[in-house]
C-alpha cells in the first residue's frame, strides 16, 4: 500500500495544533487543537473531515505534550485515522527557526535534533515547544519519518546585503546575529499561489507578500526566491503588529534602562508584549479598531491613530519592496488581517496609483475564502487577496521530501537530508 497521508504539527509551549492531509488530493481528513496542556482545564477539540461529523470536545488535565499528542491519537482512532494506519507516510513538524543551517525541510535525526536545540537562544519561546513536539511523536511512532519544516528556510535566499546588520563582523558571526526572517511557509505557499492567480510560472513573477495576522512581516519575492523580508533576527522586527513594536530605533533600549531603569526582561515585554496596536490604542484586533473608528466617540481618535500608524508602516515597507524588485508584477495580501480586513487593503494601497498600484472598491469589498484579484482590470500590478495554508504547505514539503527520498512506505528505512551549509 503507497502512503499518502500526512500529520502536520505545530507544538506551542502550551498547545498542539494538528491537521491530517491525504496527498493524493490535499484533503483534510481531520484537524484539531490541544490548549492548556499542562493545566486542570486543558482542552482539545478534534474535528472529523473525512467523515463530515461534528467537532467532539473535550476539558480536563492534560499533563503535558505526550499527553496530548496520545489524546490526539485516540481522537483520530476514533475516526479510523490512527497513527498506526499504514496509509500514514510522515509526520510534518513546524519549526519556526533553521537558523542557516536548514535551507530545506529536513528529515530529522539525532544531529538535526541537535542542531535545533543550538538554535534555541535566537529562538528561545519557539524551537524549545518544537523540539518537545518531535520528540514527542518520534515515541509513538519510531519507524515513521518526522519531518521538520523550518519558518526561516524561504528567507535563506536573501542576498548578505539584505540579510547582514551593520555592525561588527566578528561580532554578529559569532553570536549568530542576522536577520532570518519568518513565516516563510505563508510567503512560500502565497507568493506560489499568487503567481498561479496570474496564471504565469512563479519563476516569471514579481510578488510583495502581505503576511498580515497578530504577527506579520511583508517579503519581497523575485520569480519565486525571497530577497528581502520584515522580520529579522526575531519576529519583533519590522511591521507594526498586535502586541509587537516592529521597527524601532535600538537606542530606546538604551533609554528605558537608562533612564526608565527597566530591566532586559521588562523591557522585552513591552515590545514583543505591550506595544503595537495594543500598545498604541489598548485592542491588539484589528475588527475592534475599526468598530471604534467606525461607531466614533471618545476611543475613536486613539483607534485612528492605531490604524494610520499600521497603515504608515505598511505602506512604507510596500514602497521600498517595489524598489528592490525594480518591477512588481502583484502585492498579495493573507492572514487574518491581509485576507478579511478590506478596509486595512484599501488603505495600504492609497496613493500609490503612480506606481500602477489601486483597488477596486467593490472587489474589495467581496468576503471570500477563495484567491482573488481585487485590482481593476488591466492594472500594471495586480492586487490579490490569497489565503495562506501553512499546514498544506508544510504537508506538501514534508510529502514531496519522503516522495523523493523512496520512503512513503512507512516500513522502509529513511536517509537524513540536510544542508551542508554551516550556522555561522
Amino acid at each position: 500500500m503507497t502512503a499518502t497521508r500526512v500529520l502536520v504539527l505545530n507544538s506551542g509551549s502550551s498547545s498542539l495544533k494538528y491537521q491530517l492531509l491525504d496527498m493524493c488530493d490535499s484533503g483534510r481528513l481531520a484537524m484539531g487543537l490541544v490548549e492548556r496542556i499542562g493545566e486542570e482545564t486543558s482542552h482539545l477539540k478534534h474535528t472529523p473531515l473525512a467523515t463530515g461529523g461534528a467537532s467532539r470536545e473535550r476539558t480536563g488535565p492534560i499533563a503535558d505534550h505526550d499527553a496530548a499528542l496520545q489524546a490526539v491519537a485516540e481522537e483520530l482512532a476514533k475516526d479510523e485515522l490512527g497513527l498506526d494506519s499504514p496509509e500514514l507516510a510522515a509526520i510534518g513538524h513546524r519549526v519556526v527557526h533553521g537558523g542557516q543551517t536548514f535551507t530545506e525541510p529536513t528529515v530529522v535525526d539525532d544531529a538535526v535534533l541537535a542542531e535545533i536545540e543550538r538554535l534555541i537562544p535566537v529562538a528561545p519561546l519557539h524551537n524549545p515547544a518544537n523540539l518537545t513536539g518531535i520528540r514527542t511523536a518520534q515515541s509513538l511512532r519510531p519507524d515513521l519519518p518526522q519531518v521538520a519544516v523550518f519558518d526561516t528556510a524561504f528567507h535563506t535566499t536573501m542576498p548578505e546585503s539584505a540579510a547582514r546588520y551593520a555592525i561588527d563582523v566578528k561580532t554578529a558571526d559569532e553570536h549568530r546575529i542576522r536577520r532570518y526572517g519568518f513565516h516563510g511557509t505563508s510567503h512560500a505557499y502565497v507568493s506560489r499561489e499568487t503567481a498561479r492567480l496570474l496564471g504565469r510560472a512563479p519563476e516569471d513573477v514579481n510578488v510583495i507578500v502581505l503576511h498580515l495576522g497578530n504577527g506579520a512581516s511583508a517579503s519581497a519575492v523575485r520569480g519565486g526566491r525571497c530577497v528581502d523580508t520584515s522580520m529579522g533576527l526575531t519576529p519583533l522586527e519590522g511591521l507594526v503588529m498586535g502586541t509587537r513594536s516592529g521597527d524601532l530605533d535600538p537606542a530606546v533600549i538604551f533609554h528605558l534602562a537608562r533612564v526608565g531603569g527597566m530591566s532586559t526582561d521588562e523591557i522585552d515585554t513591552l515590545l514583543n508584549k505591550k506595544s503595537g496596536l495594543l500598545g498604541l490604542c489598548g485592542d491588539n484586533d484589528m475588527r475592534e479598531i475599526r468598530r471604534r473608528i467606525d461607531e466614533g466617540g471618545a476611543d475613536a481618535p486613539a483607534a485612528r491613530l492605531a490604524f494610520d500608524i499600521y497603515i504608515h508602516r505598511l505602506k512604507k515597507y510596500i514602497g521600498a519592496y517595489y524598489a528592490v524588485l525594480g518591477r512588481v508584477d502583484a502585492i498579495a495580501f493573507t492572514a487574518g488581517v491581509g485576507e478579511n480586513a478590506a478596509p486595512v487593503r484599501e488603505a495600504a494601497v492609497a496613493g500609490l496609483e503612480g506606481l500602477g498600484v489601486s483597488v477596486d472598491g467593490a472587489l474589495n469589498a467581496v468576503r471570500s475564502h477563495e484567491a482573488r484579484l481585487i485590482s481593476p482590470t488591466g492594472s500594471r500590478v495586480a492586487v490579490a487577496v490569497v489565503p495562506t495554508d501553512e499546514e498544506l504547505e508544510i504537508a506538501t514539503q514534508t510529502y514531496a521530501l519522503v516522495s523523493a527520498a523512496g520512503s512513503t512506505s512507512p516500513t522502509r528505512p529513511t536517509r537524513p537530508t540536510r544542508s551542508t551549509r554551516s550556522d555561522n
